[in-house]
């Protein structure tokens, strides 16, 4: 499986996110969410550094999410009984889709409040 060429490899990454998208309901979630922040982008047409880091943080968000659904798939796969350690790995996982998750909230509504201070003359 080393060294394969890139459209191998590149096909090998896609299938993974369709695995996503049609096994986790927290993937097709995030992914029209991030899909929604484009679209509010468009809209507003704001300065690139605002589409820099809304769109770094939906790649990190659904990054994370498909590492996510990797760990889990794997540890249910090895060990698919209850395990206290398996458990917290998941937990920790799903934990940091979480906390990418509140990063780009907080990120988006940065970006709201500019438009906000910028139409209201404040800015």
């Amino acid at each position: 499986m080393k060294n394969q060429p890139f459209h191998h490899r590149l096909s090998y990454s896609l299938q993974g996110i369709r695995s996503a998208w049609r096994q986790e309901a927290s993937f097709r979630s995030q992914a029209l969410m991030a899909l929604g922040v484009v679209v509010v982008l468009a809209a507003t047409r704001p300065a690139p550094l605002w589409w820099a880091l809304l769109l770094m943080n939906c790649g990190l968000v659904l990054g994370a999410e498909l590492l996510n659904t990797a760990l889990e798939q794997t540890l249910d796969h090895l060990h698919p009984e209850i395990h206290p350690a398996i458990k917290v790995a998941k937990d920790c996982a799903a934990g940091a889709v979480l906390v990418f998750s509140l990063g780009a909230a907080g990120t988006f509504l940065a970006f709201l409040w500019s438009l906000c201070v910028k139409t209201s003359g404040r800015g």
